[in-house]
């Protein structure tokens, strides 16, 4: 059988390596315009929930008398979803708040703090709040932006301008598209409802991967009081005074200057001991209502047993939407309990704590469940706090790992990885020079949280 014969091999023209190259450029910017398509359009939920997310999703949110939720897509910078949203309050609500104390805060961070001590009047009382940008670092036209939207708000609701309340979250440094909020305001006064908390959680996110809530109803001399909140934070989580965006409502009876020496003293143990990244946020805020609309009597006495009792289970509420906000840590596999004895004071065993729980080498660690206790004793030898070498001990849990200047005689570094391999981990130091403590909530960093972040603004 004869054999067919070989096409003769040519030399490709200059036209044609011109074509080729001509071809290639167009394939290289439909797969940019298609990558900036897909990322315009992606919900936050979409690049896949947190490993360490609550098993059973957001839990039922009870009904708080006197506060109603909307919640619509303006389009601020998402496409496709829900970014803002709306809660209006009813005539004579109390409203206390804690704010970032960056000293670049964003404008309506500085609104809010102008208006939250002002007397209610007997008013009523709005908030309103987008995603996807966070109109911090926008020169005059960023209280322009909050200006206006307030002022909407007011108009569309029957609210004063001075009891509107709002905030923003997302990317820093742009000017703030205020017109397609308010262009959503009638929709959103229209369709205000007492059971629309849950969809105002996802309103709100950013980088989030599941929406954050939490609960609680307690019994004040026989009546029930409801307390329910919602919070955004995933990155940028380090606060200072506040934390990422919550806010927290409940129809129990108090005044504002008792609710708000409540609120203050219970984010320094809750809000103000959690941390991701170690960055504050500009635009960092807590805002907590009360209705009055529960038939329990007010809190007046704050050394009562009502008094207490309400606060214990704020203190849950905050706590749990705290815990939820690092356990949504950008890239985060590992919830880290960082537990400090034995300092010389509380401020010297909070400064050991964060210093652990910020290390990124201690945070890497746990991400790669490497049981490297010696990073935990550089970070207290550099936290500034008083320590001691010989007097300090580390625990994994409840292993003994290091003691009297050296590791335990009894620790093996078989128990240590068997224990990072948990999803939820203490880590234990206790300085053995007096009764100061202290405990923090941290996450691990893994090779996601540079993703998410190095892509942040595309």
């Amino acid at each position: 059988m004869a054999k067919a014969k070989s096409k003769p091999k040519t030399k490709s023209t200059g036209s044609e390596k011109d074509e080729v190259t001509q071809l290639k450029q167009k394939l290289a910017k439909l797969r940019k315009k298609l990558k900036s398509v897909e990322q315009a359009s992606v919900k936050p939920a979409q690049t896949g929930v947190s490993p360490l997310a609550p098993a059973g999703g957001m839990p039922d949110l009870p009904v708080i008398e006197g506060v109603e939720f909307a919640s619509a897509a303006a389009g601020v910078k998402y496409k496709g979803r829900v970014d803002v949203m709306l809660a209006r309050l009813a005539p004579g609500s109390q409203i206390a708040g804690v704010f970032t104390r960056s000293s670049t805060r964003a404008a309506p961070v500085l609104d809010c703090e102008a208006k939250i001590t002002r007397p209610d009047g007997g008013a009523g009382a709005a908030i309103i709040v987008n995603a996807g940008n966070s109109n911090a670092f926008t020169g005059a036209g960023g209280q322009k932006a909050v200006s206006a939207i307030t002022a909407a708000v007011a108009a569309a609701t029957g609210v004063p301008q001075e009891r509107v309340f709002s905030s923003s979250t997302g990317v820093i440094g742009q000017p703030l598209p205020f017109e397609r909020i308010t262009a959503v305001l009638d929709d959103l006064t229209a369709r205000l409802d007492a059971g629309a908390m849950a969809d105002a959680a996802r309103a709100i996110m950013t980088t989030d991967t599941f929406p954050k809530a939490a609960s609680a109803v307690i019994e004040l001399e026989g009546e029930p009081v409801t307390i329910a909140g919602i919070a955004k934070g995933s990155g940028m989580i380090a606060p200072d005074m506040a934390t990422m965006l919550v806010y927290i409502f409940t129809d129990a009876k108090i005044g504002r200057a008792a609710l708000q020496k409540m609120l203050s003293r219970l984010t320094d143990e809750t809000f103000n001991a959690i941390t991701v990244d170690g960055d504050t946020s500009t635009s960092d805020t807590l805002l907590l209502a009360a209705t009055g609309k529960s038939r329990a009597p007010e809190i007046t006495d704050m050394r009562s047993r009502a008094a207490r009792d309400f606060a214990q289970a704020l203190r849950g509420v905050m706590l749990d939407l705290a815990h939820q906000v690092v356990k949504d840590g950008e890239g985060a596999t590992k919830f880290i309990a960082v537990e400090v004895t034995g300092a010389a004071n509380d401020a010297d065993a909070r400064k050991v704590a964060m210093s652990i729980a910020n290390s990124p080498l201690v945070k890497t660690a746990v991400a790669g469940e490497d049981p490297n206790w010696g990073r935990v004793v550089m970070a207290v030898g550099k936290s500034g706090a008083q320590a001691d070498r010989d007097l300090l001990s580390v625990r994994f849990g409840d292993i003994l790992v290091a003691e009297k200047g050296w590791v335990s005689p009894d620790y093996t570094e078989e128990a240590g990885a068997a224990y990072m391999k948990q999803s939820e981990l203490t880590i234990g130091a206790d300085l053995g020079l007096g009764k100061g403590r202290a405990t923090v909530w941290t996450c691990d960093l893994t090779h996601r949280y540079i993703e998410i972040n190095a892509d942040y603004r595309s």
